[in-house]
């Protein structure tokens, strides 16, 4: 009965990620790229370009002073050797650091499943809570950006850490998520695209249904915000990954073409897989087959967490059945608080109204992708392995941006350099309580704030990618692998 109850409590929760989405109907997204790149001003006096007000925080002089004074030129310099003595840096120490940390998470496994069959607790709660939520922001997150690639760090190597067959997703990282999807979506969409309208992960336009609801108190999107957080892995995440993996496999087999009436920005959610409300969310579901999804992506985990990881409690005489209810009741509970964790830790890197987006694209490694990665990301309290542990390494976001492709060990080295370059050249550097961009980034979500627009028109134009865009080699952390 109350393995049936625990199902009927995902089901229900998907019911109302599916109300929250369909209370009035899907908005396009009205966010376009220009198609040329606009010039600087002559004058410094020029205000800058317009662009749409759902999406415009206006800029005024006082936000463009430190723009139009960069020094692009000893920034990039700077942030280039600072980022090349670190990889320089990476060694044995950071192999020995990994393995801390993988040891603190099998600690927290050990300890879950070991009690998950007694009655839900607070301790079994928080134990698996945190197997799930170290495996995938700290462990598999540094490794399938190529973190460990340059030493002998085992099976931690993004080409073939959790890819390729089932057998090694479930013994290397098994999450809602599809291993290869997620590394589509965010090595190269979410670093790259960072702000854009090509970001995925823009927090201020996915949550536009929310946003524009114009006829609902404020109490009640936030009471939404609330409800989404325990689910949104699965109800959101999941199928948006997926979604950008299996466009890259339709553009392909239909000569670039896309359905017609299909939004490839909009985000897809299971509640457009199991009930679309109009054409782009229908022809959504030509792009991602609903029963490849349930069965390829979240399939796996829901199978072996909830189903075959408590079923051996069944053989227990007499007591088998109540144990294995407590040990489902657990793991669900366990999942719902690892994704009001990740939530809080991962959704709030990049919104707030002192967070800028973008309307251009740029190169790689070049001064305006810095600046942005810098001013596009935020951070929270550093400094311990402590300290780190709890906000999954998350709160070296912008260094993590900057260079994607480092250990978890040198982001902890490199974030203070990081800070007084910024610092001495006047760039943003935005560093406060995870609670304060908590609350600043579910601010964004209901619509009481907007983030800020950068203006790109001062930026250097080598630096633009122009009409061909951003181009990469692998999804193995840095754009192209050296």
């Amino acid at each position: 009965m109350k393995v049936i109850v625990s199902i009927s409590l995902l089901v229900g929760l998907t019911h109302v990620n599916a109300w929250s989405s369909n209370y009035i109907p899907s908005l396009k997204n009205r966010w376009s790229i220009p198609t040329t790149t606009p010039h600087p001003p002559s004058s410094s006096k020029q205000k800058a370009i317009a662009v749409p007000l759902e999406v415009q925080s206006l800029v005024d002089e006082d936000d463009t002073a430190w723009v139009q004074n960069l020094d692009y030129q000893g920034f990039t310099n700077e942030v280039n050797a600072l980022g090349k003595q670190l990889l320089q840096e990476t060694g044995p120490a950071d192999v020995q650091h990994l393995q801390k940390i993988v040891s603190w998470r099998n600690v927290a496994a050990l300890i879950g499943v070991a009690t998950m069959w007694m009655t839900p607790n607070p301790l079994t709660i928080a134990a698996l809570s945190t197997w799930t939520y170290a495996s995938w922001t700290m462990i598999a997150h540094h490794t399938c950006h190529g973190g460990y690639n340059r030493v002998n760090a085992g099976k931690f190597n993004s080409r073939g850490f959790a890819l390729g067959t089932l057998q090694r997703r479930v013994q290397d990282w098994c999450d809602w998520m599809a291993p290869e999807a997620w590394n589509v979506e965010h090595n190269r969409l979410h670093h790259y695209h960072l702000g854009e309208a090509k970001d995925p992960d823009l927090v201020q336009r996915n949550l536009d249904f929310l946003r524009d609801m114009k006829n609902i108190p404020m109490f009640v999107k936030y009471m939404i915000v609330g409800l989404l957080m325990p689910i949104w892995k699965w109800s959101y995440y999941a199928p948006n990954t997926y979604k950008e993996l299996q466009l890259i496999d339709y553009k392909k087999q239909n000569g670039g073409k896309l359905p017609p009436g299909y939004d490839p920005t909009q985000a897809l959610t299971v509640s457009h897989l199991l009930a679309p409300q109009d054409d782009a969310q229908r022809a959504a579901r030509e792009i991602v087959k609903p029963i490849d999804f349930f069965t390829k992506v979240v399939g796996p985990f829901f199978l072996t967490r909830f189903v075959l990881l408590p079923l051996p409690l069944l053989a227990i005489p007499g007591v088998g059945a109540t144990f294995y209810g407590h040990a489902v009741m657990n793991l669900i509970l366990a999942d719902m608080a690892s994704n009001v964790h990740g939530f809080i830790t991962i959704v709030t890197n990049h919104a707030g109204n002192d967070v800028y987006t973008f309307d251009d694209q740029v190169k790689p490694k070049t001064g305006a992708f810095y600046v942005r990665q810098v001013v596009g990301s935020v951070n929270y309290a550093t400094g311990t392995d402590v300290i780190d542990f709890a906000h999954g390494w998350l709160n070296y976001q912008i260094e993590h941006h900057v260079w994607p492709d480092l250990s978890m060990l040198q982001y902890q080295r490199g974030a203070p350099r990081l800070k007084a370059i910024c610092e001495k050249y006047g760039v943003p550097y935005v560093q406060e309580s995870v609670w304060t961009r908590l609350r600043k980034t579910v601010d964004i979500m209901v619509g009481k704030t907007s983030m800020k627009r950068f203006p790109t028109e001062y930026e250097p134009a080598a630096d633009k990618a122009g009409k061909s865009g951003v181009t990469w080699k692998s999804t193995n952390g840095a754009i192209d692998e050296e």
